[in-house]
């Protein structure tokens, strides 16, 4: 039989059955927000690099991209990679993800960092203009004047080490803090003997010193021992024709080193944005270039920074069902909605289906209260003992009855309503009975011993 359960609570009890329900709900709310994340920000910051360099020129692109998502990403300059670095530890400069190169992983603070992907080569361009042929960082060593790169910058940090192995250091050599456009024309002007270029092969500045007949590329004649030397390094190869084939540019293969250009995080970036971040990366870096294999890039093969779990599972298995069908606002939105509605009918609906159960608990529990009651006072009336106390047995029995009498209770409990009331009956029957027995004894004179 239907009724409404809530109609055999008291006031007070449905008070409680409320803040117990309240409990429930803040408690399943409490563990949904320590597991939802925050809804992805509408803006971020990119650090690039010099205007002239490749990095700003890729980064405009992923501002195009993500606009299309709603996204704002405001491209901030830097000096390179090293400054990159940086600012990606330094929560108050607001940048929130930066291209870097490898050779950051043995940096202080690296580990607060993450890969998100690996986008292209980046080589290391040496130039020169010497009669004779150059074919190894060593001979760098002397009265030669090499730009490498201005404090901070990308060539700068991935070249010192390199230096520091072939014994070029700053008391073995003349070293120019000089790079990019400055460089290259100290270069042309006579005023260094060889430049130090780490970039990828679309710079423009590596399109200009390599149209320039002054200038000489160096093949490095042991170029397979650096990436046994150093991990981050990989082992490059420029073909003859390459850069150009109507000027045979270059004239000869040259053999190179360089490392791969990253897409680099804070720690704790929002997973999404990650998303988005790689699938940018695979509209802009699939294709094949003079170093890479089509479809090659963007990759998660860790390099020397801690690669992000969450940009390795989409380039894995890709966007997650909602973001597939959903626009991106739409699928945040969802998603953040499920992981909170799911814990809530965890709770409420087995609370609620519960809750016809626990009032039918609750309604027995008062009638069999008195049962407990009356089952002891029955024990003593027959117990038989001298000068029972009739007065207090049958205060106690209209005590009880009306409690009983106040007890809501609905058709589906009036059976055992109907027999406590009648088990009173018996009771006082009894009761009165012994009275009954013992004014006929006084009357007799006899011992009032039943």
């Amino acid at each position: 039989m239907n009724f409404d359960p809530l109609a055999l609570l008291s006031r007070r009890e449905i008070a409680r059955l409320s803040l117990l329900v309240i409990a429930l709900v803040c408690a399943a709310l409490w563990g949904s927000f320590q597991l939802l994340q925050p809804a992805p920000p509408r803006r971020i910051a990119l650090a690039s690099g010099a205007e002239f360099g490749l990095y700003h020129q890729y980064a405009q692109r992923y501002r195009d991209i993500l606009a299309r998502q709603g996204i704002e990403v405001e491209v901030r300059t830097s000096a390179g990679s090293g400054d990159n670095f940086k600012r990606l530890l330094d929560p108050k400069s607001g940048v929130d993800v930066a291209f870097m190169q490898g050779g950051a992983g043995s940096l202080p603070g690296a580990d607060k960092l993450v890969m998100l992907a690996t986008l292209y080569y980046e080589p290391l361009w040496i130039f020169y203009r010497d009669d004779a042929t150059l074919r190894s960082l060593r001979e760098l060593k002397g009265e030669r004047r090499i730009a490498i790169g201005t404090e901070g910058s990308g060539t700068h940090v991935f070249v010192a080490p390199l230096l520091a192995a072939a014994g070029v250091k700053p008391d073995t050599a003349k070293v120019l803090p000089l790079g990019g456009p400055d460089a290259l024309a100290a270069l042309r002007r006579g005023e260094a003997d060889a430049m130090l270029h780490i970039g990828g092969a679309r710079t423009p500045l590596i399109r200009e010193a390599m149209r320039d007949p002054s200038l000489k590329l160096m093949s490095l004649e042991r170029a397979d021992a650096y990436p046994r030397l150093f991990p981050h390094i990989s082992r490059l190869s420029l073909p003859q024709g390459t850069f150009d084939l109507a000027l045979d540019l270059p004239p000869q293969p040259v053999a190179m080193i360089g490392t791969k250009a990253m897409l680099v995080a804070r720690d704790g970036l929002h997973p999404a944005l990650i998303a988005l971040l790689f699938d940018a990366a695979r509209e802009i870096h699939s294709g094949q270039g003079m170093f890479e294999a089509p479809g090659e890039f963007p990759g998660t093969a860790p390099l020397d920074l801690r690669v992000s779990p969450d940009a390795d599972k989409h380039h894995r298995f890709g966007a997650r069902e909602l973001y597939r069908y959903l626009p991106f606002w739409v699928a945040a939105f969802v998603e953040r909605a499920i992981i909170v509605i799911v814990p809530m009918l965890v709770v409420l609906v087995p609370a609620f289906n519960l809750l016809p159960r626990f009032v039918r608990w609750r309604a027995r529990s008062r009638i069999y209260r008195w049962y407990g009651e009356l089952a002891l006072l029955e024990r003593e009336v027959r117990s038989g003992q001298d000068a029972p106390p009739i007065d207090r047995w049958l205060r106690d029995l209209e005590r009880i009855e009306r409690a009983v009498q106040g007890i809501r209770t609905p058709a589906s409990f009036a059976s055992e309503a109907y027999t406590l009331r009648e088990h009173i009956g018996l009771v006082r029957r009894a009761v009165l009975a012994r009275a009954g027995s013992m004014d006929t004894r006084i009357e007799q004179g006899l011992p009032g011993q039943a």
